[in-house]
């Protein structure tokens, strides 16, 4: 996934309108970007393994009627980067090609590289030897190709550039006789481009400048790897503890005695269910049917979706298109824990369903930074309180949906948020009293803030490691998350039945990717779910799937014996995600998971809170 952009015209481009697309394009990763530019005769392509904005400061002088360029936010084929380049074919692409080792096998052409978008070109040539129209070439890739497809395919022998895209994450426009093209409309507006299109399951062909002469100029200094492979060694899988644990549990659904602030009445019932209020009774949808009315337009996107690519989001923006029959762009942020998993079921969605998809991507490598910081301070003293602080990093979320709805005019929001995600324990063991009131997945208000926010600076100064450079990245994102007003803000599934056979149902309808090491289907895109859930099930004796499941017990949509079927394998450690985040974190596997196995609690602790 990247953000692509360029300019193609008669005159000389204005260096000034290349730095502000270009800068756009970084937005949605930083990996490593590209540059294709023609000047004396011909073309000239830079890659490099760093961000744009210091490849740019090299090419600053060109002075050229043709630049095409991107800011990747890498996703497969660490070695091999963008432009791709093969067969005097140049592409540039924006998105993930889900199939493309089942294309590989039914074509002639024969794979070079690691990269899913080399299949495009792979495709064309297949084309190519029986056809030169660029309208066919457009529809046969959109056809063969799963998964987002925007990309721009240059052939400097023939004179010609495609542009064309499959869920309107590319835009075109003018300005006098030059044009200028985008992952995004906003960027285009800034320059002041005129006649503006999105394509979207459509394509544009332009004239470009003729030449045999192609250089390729690489440049690479990265030393970390960003996109860890999933593992499988049998030694290491050993390390990871799953052993059961004698816990009484309540007897109507399967919270433990471990659970913080848990109490049983005198029929072994605990207070979280003496105290439950049903959440998943959806409102009348032709209340949510008139709330968006005032939101619809004609021919433009209505609603931005905040999309992780996980199940219930995509469930969710399903709903959205076909039940609600609204015109969405979803919204991504990519903090770095962001699986491939996850990643793929973006594409695929968003394919499916002719979505445009803006992602805005983090400094990876410095998020992954903080995160081994913060790890490394928790495991010098383990307290189950402070596991939360190894997630602060993604609440930016929140940020950026504004940013988001700024730039595309659009006010709307619409969640897909499992009503039944209530997790009271991560503040619990904190110190913080479950408010059985709260109708809240996350936690709002000065005073709840404020209180958290002091339990936690107590338990930090138990390891000094805490106060680090990644300390303002996790106050400013809790202050986004929840003391920034939302407005036009709405639930789908306030209005919807949440129900867990039908979703994934759905999902397999999309060809919605699962684990390979679980089979559940629950934040499977989400790198720090496993990690963490293996610390609460070896210091306390149960997850959030135990949390989950007990407020389905509640809900009347599974009884007791299923549940504590379901957490029995759910709670089984994921290695393969583990050594993934651990790997991405670079620290060793080993060192970290031996460490948490030795420093386990007395689990009485938790049970006294």
């Amino acid at each position: 996934m990247c953000g692509i952009f360029g300019v193609i015209g008669d005159n000389p481009n204005n260096i000034s309108n290349i730095t502000k697309l270009a800068n756009y394009a970084r937005r949605r990763g930083k990996d490593s970007s590209g540059i294709v530019s023609f000047s004396n005769s011909q073309y000239v392509i830079e890659r490099a393994d760093f961000d744009i904005e210091k490849l740019l400061r090299k090419k600053l002088s060109f002075n050229s009627n043709f630049i095409i360029g991107h800011s990747r936010l890498i996703t497969n084929g660490l070695e091999d980067n963008q432009p791709v380049f093969r067969d005097d074919i140049i592409l540039i692409h924006n998105g993930i090609v889900t199939n493309d080792t089942i294309i590989w096998e039914e074509i002639s052409e024969a794979r070079k590289f690691k990269i899913d978008s080399e299949v495009i070109i792979g495709l064309t040539l297949e084309f190519l030897k029986s056809s030169d129209d660029f309208g066919e070439l457009s529809k046969f890739l959109l056809s063969k190709c799963k998964g987002t497809v925007s990309c721009a395919l240059a052939f400097p022998k023939l004179g010609k550039i495609l542009l064309l895209s499959n869920n309107g994450s590319l835009y075109t426009g003018q300005i006098s006789k030059t044009y200028y093209f985008s992952s995004e409309k906003y960027p285009l507006n800034e320059i002041g481009c005129e006649s503006i299109l999105q394509l979207k399951n459509d394509h544009l062909v332009l004239d470009i400048p003729r030449s045999d002469q192609i250089i390729v100029n690489d440049y690479k200094s990265r030393i970390e790897n960003l996109i860890p492979a999933f593992k499988n060694f049998s030694k290491e899988e050993s390390l990871l503890i799953f052993e059961e644990h004698k816990l009484k549990r309540c007897s109507k659904c399967i919270l433990p005695e471990t659970m913080p602030f848990i109490s049983f009445d005198d029929k072994g019932v605990c207070n979280y269910c003496n105290n439950y209020v049903l959440r998943n009774i959806p409102k009348p949808k032709d209340e949510l049917f008139t709330l968006v009315e005032k939101y619809r337009r004609n021919n433009e996107a209505e609603c931005i979706v905040p999309f992780s690519g996980g199940r219930d989001s995509c469930y969710g923006l399903h709903l959205i298109v076909n039940e609600l029959k609204m015109k969405p762009i979803t919204y991504t942020y990519d903090w770095g824990m962001v699986t491939d998993l996850g990643r793929r079921n973006i594409s695929r969605m968003c394919a499916e369903l002719g979505v445009e998809n803006i992602i805005i991507a983090d400094d990876i490598s410095k998020k992954r930074r903080n995160i081994s910081m913060n790890l490394a301070a928790w495991l010098r003293a383990p307290d189950l309180g402070m596991i939360s602080i190894l997630t602060a990093g993604d609440k930016h979320f929140f940020k950026h949906v504004e940013t988001v709805k700024k730039e595309t005019g659009i006010s709307l929001n619409l969640w897909g948020v499992n009503p039944l995600e209530v997790t009271h324990f991560k503040s619990g063991f904190l110190g913080v009293v479950p408010d059985f009131e709260d109708k809240m997945v996350y936690s709002h208000g000065f005073s709840k803030q404020l209180h958290y926010q002091k339990l936690r600076f107590k338990a930090m100064l138990k390891s000094p490691g805490y106060f680090n450079s990644s300390l303002w990245d996790t106050i400013s994102g809790e202050y986004f998350r929840s003391f920034t007003n939302k407005s036009d803000y709405f639930h789908i599934f306030d209005y919807w039945q949440w129900d867990e056979n039908v979703i994934n149902s759905t999902l397999s309808d999309y060809d919605w990717e699962l684990a390979p090491d679980t089979n559940t289907t629950w934040r499977i895109g989400d790198g720090t779910a496993a990690f963490y859930n293996y610390i609460y099930y070896l210091y306390a004796g149960f997850t959030e799937h135990d949390t989950f499941r007990s407020n389905q017990i509640r809900e009347g949509q599974i009884n007791r014996d299923e549940a504590l079927k379901l957490v029995n394998d759910e709670n089984r450690p994921r290695y393969q995600n583990i050594r993934w985040y651990l790997d991405a974190l670079n620290m060793s596997f080993v060192d970290v998971i031996t460490s948490i196995n030795n420093k386990r609690f007395n689990q009485t602790r938790y049970s006294r809170l």
